[in-house]
């Protein structure tokens, strides 16, 4: 059930608390790509460095899913759905995606997932979408055309390009999924729950497919190279786990408790923006101007679509069980990994 808060002084305390745990989150989730990176071109595996972020994230939020037993029999479709999509689909494609194009431009593609999800919206659930919301659309794609650079065939890897695509489509089926149940109220399957079992049944699913006993283990004992810094391996795996997975959907989680979703989206929008200037400072990715303006234009077009969606009844009431799942998550993670 709601709980609702005072218009004073303790209002805005929560209101302050929750904007600061979704920027925590928005930073958190934008440093994944440009920790995983360095990994990668050490000689681990894309999914490999998926596996271990998802299966070690998994084993810290162990007690959550032990908490939340339930869930395997109430909604076991929904759990093994989310595991597949929204961890190890998404996941896995993206790490796939930076090991060949910038972080940045893989990010900003993934950000078409707003997008795509009105698509389903709109074409497979057959249900009327807003302008705004077709606008955020036309203005996606639009600033997509300028992050690829599409006047000169598509400098970028083509492979790359489509594993950032299909990172975003995976971002579609972590949306979708995520809404299941939202109407049951009091009985909705609690995020926190689904995210620790999906990151369980992620981590069965890419041990099956990145076979990690076929990994090179020393490079986590070693170094690894960041714009000609050297930097402990094991330093980043831990930042990737506990930092760009565990505390970003946990903070990301909490904050939206704190503020509607469109207020949280906004903060969440950052994500792509934190990462594209990190990977820039940090991994000497830089990007052209058109780039930047096109990216630009990515997020406000994610954002529009976004704010289409309704508004929580309550502004001065803290987000229970109740609330939307789709909306909590979408917040959360402004669209997967």
């Amino acid at each position: 059930m709601p709980v609702h808060t005072s218009q004073g002084s303790q209002g805005n305390r929560g209101r302050s608390v929750g904007l600061g745990l979704a920027l925590v989150s928005a930073v958190a989730f934008g440093g994944s790509g440009v920790a995983a990176k360095p990994l990668i071109e050490a000689g681990l595996d894309p999914l490999h460095v998926v596996w271990l972020r998802v299966t070690g994230a998994a084993l810290v939020t162990l007690p959550l899913a032990v908490r939340h037993r339930a869930l395997v029999r109430q909604r076991p479709a929904l759990l093994a759905g989310f595991g597949l999509l929204g961890v190890a689909g998404v996941q896995a494609c993206y790490f796939a995606a930076i090991s060949r194009i910038p972080v940045g431009v893989a990010l900003l593609i993934e950000y078409l997932a707003p997008a795509l999800v009105l698509g389903w919206v709109r074409f497979v659930q057959r249900r009327a979408v807003t302008r705004a919301a077709a606008l955020g659309v036309v203005l996606a794609a639009a600033g997509l055309a300028c992050v690829v650079e599409v006047w000169s065939g598509l400098s970028f890897d083509a492979v790359g390009l489509l594993l950032a695509l299909g990172a975003a489509c995976c971002q579609v089926g972590y949306f979708v999924l995520s809404d299941q149940g939202s109407d049951a109220g009091d009985a909705a399957p609690d995020p926190l729950g689904v995210i620790a079992y999906g990151l369980l049944v992620g981590a069965v699913v890419l041990t099956l497919i990145a076979r990690p006993w076929t990994m090179d283990w020393s490079v986590l004992g070693g170094t690894a190279d960041m714009n000609g810094t050297s930097v402990l391996a094991a330093l980043l795996l831990g930042w990737i786990v506990l930092i760009a997975t565990v505390i970003a959907y946990g903070t990301g989680v909490l904050s939206v408790r704190r503020l509607s979703p469109q207020i949280a989206g906004v903060v969440a929008c950052l994500e792509a923006v934190i990462a594209t200037v990190l990977a820039w400072i940090l991994l000497g990715e830089h990007l052209s101007a058109p780039q930047i303006v096109g990216g630009a234009v990515v997020l406000l077009g994610a954002f529009i679509a976004q704010s289409s969606a309704p508004a929580k009844p309550s502004d001065g009431a803290i987000a229970g069980a109740g609330g939307s799942d789709a909306e909590r998550e979408l917040s959360a993670r402004g669209a997967a990994v």
